[in-house]
């Protein structure tokens, strides 16, 4: 069964401009395409927007997305290599959470300054307006 991009989108749960972009950077390949230059895409195809989909959705950056995508298709592939992407992205995650908690903390303690009434000072406009980088 063929699809129209269209319906490729709305089956994969993405858009028809993520599925070209997914084409144009070799994550999908590109499919045939009709007498009137309509993109046809089948069954396998999205299923594998899916898994795409799938692995944007926890955080996979595009090359490690290519690299799973190329092991999912190869079904002599040791599993230890998918685990070892998966532990890198966990460690991405967690250093991710880390910097995102760090930037919460100095947000509350830059609130807990500032009086929030009538007055114009600020430290918190004071300290985004700082030379040196908010830490």
């Amino acid at each position: 069964m063929s699809m129209n991009i269209g319906q490729a989108a709305k089956a994969s749960g993405m858009t028809a401009k993520m599925i070209r972009h997914y084409e144009q950077i070799g994550l999908l390949a590109a499919p045939p395409r009709t007498e009137a230059g309509y993109r046809l895409y089948s069954a396998a195809d999205v299923h594998t927007l899916r898994f795409i989909r799938h692995a944007r959705d926890l955080g996979f950056p595009l090359a490690q997305i290519g690299e799973l995508v190329g092991l999912w298709r190869d079904r002599e592939r040791p599993s230890r290599q998918v685990k070892a992407l998966a532990q890198a992205q966990i460690d991405a995650l967690e250093a991710k959470a880390r910097e995102l908690l760090a930037m919460k903390a100095s947000l509350e303690h830059l609130v807990h300054c500032c009086h929030g009434d009538d007055r114009p000072d600020c430290p918190i406009l004071d300290t985004l307006a700082a030379p040196e980088a908010v830490r």
